[in-house]
């Protein structure tokens, strides 16, 4: 695996992203490489990973044995059109390009082209990220371990049971952080509301979601469980909770925030297949 060759074709905030993470994991750099048009750009990620990055996509993949597709949904298409006669049928094909489908990269390299698409989300910029996978019937066992080992340099990946499971993982994980900053940003508000320092309300918020996931992370104990242990009958933590769960019907809200986020996923991708 520390030796595998990979090309990134795309070398943005994702790619870059995987890049540190399997360097940081020990990947031979010089088996990294990537594939960028602006000139200043591929300087300046040679400065910072010290690994080759091509102008021309067809160098970058000549010798590679997997090829991350890290583009613009809007663009891949025509990258991976532009890539097709170039790409052998031994080489694996890891796509992270949000709501484009198996099926469409199939009609453009092949349905014999091992390809693996990947939902990842932005906390792997930092390197705790949850991705999930879905494979083509030609992916390997092999090629299927190189491409979980990859995402999970950036931080946890997981491979899901049908491709239609996407649109939901795009609904909780792809979108997720921003709900989680959304409640963050609320209770910071509603804190300084109440009177305390902007400076306080905002280490408190930051230091208890830190906090509650970090628990949640090193237990095996339930989220539900987790609550009702921190929630004393008849104390402050019950009066809060009721106004979330009855007068909010929270449980409600996010399920329809997450069906109109899976609504939209599948829109998208039905967009950009109709649009190839």
């Amino acid at each position: 695996m520390k030796t595998t060759r990979i090309t990134f074709i795309g070398c943005g905030n994702m790619g870059q992203s995987l890049i540190g993470g399997l360097i940081a994991n020990g990947h031979d750099v010089g088996a990294l490489h990537g594939a960028e048009p602006d000139a200043n750009k591929r300087q300046a990620i040679r400065d910072q990973f010290a690994i080759e990055v091509y102008a021309d996509n067809h160098q970058a993949i000549a010798d590679a044995d997997v090829i991350v597709l890290a583009v613009k949904p809007q663009t891949l298409s025509a990258t991976v059109s532009e890539l097709s006669g170039h790409i052998r049928r031994s080489q694996l094909i890891i796509s992270i390009a949000a709501g484009i489908r198996l099926a469409t990269l199939g009609r453009i390299l092949g349905i014999e082209q091992p390809v693996v698409r990947v939902m990842p989300n932005t906390p792997a910029l930092i390197r705790t990220g949850a991705s999930a996978l879905y494979a083509n019937p030609s992916v390997t066992n092999a090629q299927k371990d190189l491409a979980e080992s990859i995402m999970r340099s950036v931080g946890l990946a997981l491979w899901l049971d049908s491709e239609a499971d996407m649109d939901t993982v795009t609904a909780l994980s792809g979108s997720g952080p921003a709900y989680f900053f959304l409640v963050m940003e609320v209770l910071e508000k509603a804190a300084i509301t109440l009177g305390l320092p902007v400076d306080q309300a905002r280490l408190l918020t930051l230091e208890t979601a830190f906090g509650a996931a970090k628990m949640a992370l090193e237990t095996d104990v339930h989220a539900a469980t987790l609550r009702r242990q921190v929630t004393s009958p008849g104390g402050t933590t019950e009066q809060a909770l009721k106004v979330l769960m009855e007068k909010g019907n929270i449980e409600q809200l996010f399920l329809d925030a997450l069906s109109a986020a899976k609504h939209r996923s599948e829109e998208l991708a039905s967009t950009l297949d109709a649009g190839r």
